[in-house]
């Protein structure tokens, strides 16, 4: 809009992150801990919008409501995806609550789900069905029927693997989606490669990376800010819902295998969801038992303390060959140093 223009905030600096958060306060909304970029646009040195973006996507969006319908907010997605430009990124997201979709509609971005509580849109040169037509050539997705995962494997664990056999054992055909988001401390290939060695010996199994809309900052930012309560709770039904309504529909996805969550709250309130939403789509939800060493379920959070810890042997008792191996590389020293040096290792 003509005489407003959008200023950068510095979201480090105490005093001026403080004023976006308490102007998104009046909306209900709150400044997301993992933003990048902030703008805001003021009159008379007031904020009366702003939105701001975590890598692709737009979050934390608001507008004053005497100044709606004056074009401010096309000017602050227009500014963002101008930066994102800059960035050489070409597609985006942004979340927003579901009664204001038609806003951002109105602006090229394409709904891909609504929750309860939120709304996922997305604008650029590709959009999930043509990713997943992309991924279905590219890993040689055929039309038959199949069981999935989903997971992370930080890291690869014998009991990621004694789930997937369970699921190869009862499924002609099972794909394994990991996680690509790299905010885990084994990177994405190194993550993919573990699991894909790892499973070698199971001939119907297919791993494959998870790309942007499984457990990513954009359909689950929750998963890796670790956040609870009502936010998590939308973010666990619209991910689950995603992969309900486009995966499973896609890759004629029948089944979902997970592992029992006896210890983290966040995957636990993602199992929830998923017995929730999954049958509204056909899918059965198959929860299976944790493998258990010394009457402990295995859990790659404990192999990452066992590490902290420096408790070795412990570690090569619950972790496949591959994983082990893995650990005594350059990398793998690497990556275990800073697991001994970190405060809470992720």
């Amino acid at each position: 809009m003509y005489g407003y223009e959008p200023e950068r905030v510095n979201v480090k600096n105490e005093a001026e992150r403080k004023e976006v958060v308490e102007f998104l306060k009046s909306f209900d909304l709150n400044l997301d801990n993992d933003v990048d970029y902030t703008i805001v646009i003021r009159k008379e040195n007031q904020i009366i919008a702003t939105c701001s973006k975590a890598k692709n996507v737009l979050k934390c969006f608001a507008v004053s409501e005497e100044l709606r319908g004056e074009g401010i907010t096309s000017t602050l997605i227009s500014h963002l995806i101008d930066k994102l430009f800059e960035e050489g990124i070409y597609h985006s997201f942004i979340f927003t609550k579901p009664s204001k979709a038609h806003i951002f509609q109105a602006l090229n971005f394409k709904l891909i789900h609504e929750a309860n509580d939120v709304a996922l849109l997305e604008n650029g040169i590709y959009d999930i069905n043509k990713a997943l037509d992309n991924m279905a050539k590219k890993y040689n997705i055929g039309d038959g029927e199949k069981s999935a995962l989903v997971m992370n494997c930080n890291p690869f664990t014998l009991g990621h693997q004694y789930v997937i056999e369970e699921a190869a054992r009862n499924s002609s055909e099972v794909l394994v989606f990991i996680v690509e988001e790299n905010r885990s401390l084994f990177p994405f290939n190194v993550r993919y490669d573990l699991v894909t060695k790892g499973v070698e010996h199971l001939k119907n199994v297919k791993v494959i990376p998870g790309g942007e809309y499984i457990i990513s900052s954009a359909t689950f930012p929750s998963y890796f800010l670790r956040e609870e309560g009502s936010k998590l709770k939308a973010y666990t039904e619209l991910d689950a819902s995603i992969f309900g309504k486009y995966f499973c529909k896609r890759f004629n996805i029948t089944k979902r295998f997970v592992g029992e969550e006896p210890y983290c709250k966040v995957t636990n309130e993602y199992n929830n969801a998923l017995k929730k939403v999954l049958p509204q789509y056909d899918v059965t939800l198959c929860e299976i038992k944790r493998k258990e060493v010394d009457s402990s379920a295995i859990s790659a959070s404990n192999v990452r303390e066992l590490i902290k810890q420096q408790r070795s042997e412990e570690v090569k008792n619950i972790v496949p060959e591959v994983t082990w191996q893995f650990l005594s590389t350059s990398l793998g020293k690497e990556i275990v140093e800073k697991i001994k040096n970190s405060n809470t290792p992720h």
